[in-house]
């Protein structure tokens, strides 16, 4: 089971989101995508979500050209809220049930109690933080081959995002789910992640393995991280002079 990009490029208008963009996501693993705002993350998610198309290239999941009816296979965290503020968490909880097969009531459940949520309380009553847990339950309780989550920790607190980390560990099937989280925070989901791919301007500039990266190089993702965007920064910078 595979996520591929084939040679992508997206623009909205005249500026380009996504500049001829390939990679393959195998599943067993925790891809991170790692930029700055604006660099390309979450373009990549909608994409294999099927929320926009590519301009050019093709994207496709478990072989097949992604569509809407993608959302089948592909559970979606998106950094913004999406709910009904009137329903009660059992209620959203029940709606997300009765739209996709694979959402399952007693892993939500217990999802819910891990996550310390009350089922009977109002979503437009929720915190911020309780909203960001909320949307990991309703995201993790489905057994979707594709998992996506842009950025997961947005805005939440050291307790929430811990929280965040150990239901991730402990919800993944890691032999059959594909899990890619797109965040600038590089510190927080480390030690998470088996395979990391540096995000900028639209481009994907460098893809390492995050074990050999520790052994061989020595060195954290965040400064990997670091060092590949200064370097493509000064060679783009003496190709364009």
């Amino acid at each position: 089971m595979t996520v591929q990009l084939n040679n992508v490029t997206k623009k909205y208008g005249q500026e380009f989101a996504l500049k001829n963009v390939s990679f393959t996501f195998t599943k067993g693993k925790i891809y991170g995508l790692l930029g700055p705002n604006g660099s390309g993350k979450s373009t990549t998610l909608k994409l294999i979500t099927g929320l926009i198309y590519p301009t050019k290239g093709t994207v496709k999941v478990k072989e097949e050209k992604v569509t809407r009816k993608v959302c089948q296979n592909v559970a979606y965290l998106t950094e913004l809220d999406h709910f009904y503020h009137s329903f009660t968490i059992k209620q959203i909880i029940d709606f997300y049930h009765s739209q996709f097969s694979d959402f399952r009531l007693e892993k939500a459940k217990q999802l819910l109690q891990d996550m310390q949520l009350d089922e009977r309380k109002k979503i437009r009553k929720l915190s911020k933080g309780n909203r960001g847990r909320l949307k990991l339950v309703l995201t993790l309780a489905r057994n979707a081959p594709v998992i996506l989550l842009d950025e997961p920790f947005s805005g939440l607190d050291a307790l929430v995002r811990d929280s965040i980390v150990k239901s991730l560990l402990t919800y993944i099937n890691f032999e059959e789910q594909i899990v890619i989280i797109a965040t600038h925070e590089i510190d927080e989901i480390e030690p998470l992640l088996d395979e990391v791919i540096a995000v900028y301007q639209g481009h994907y500039i460098d893809h390492q393995n995050v074990e050999k990266l520790r052994e061989e190089q020595g060195i954290s993702i965040l400064q990997w991280f670091k060092s590949t965007i200064k370097n493509w920064e000064s060679e783009n910078l003496e190709t364009n002079h």
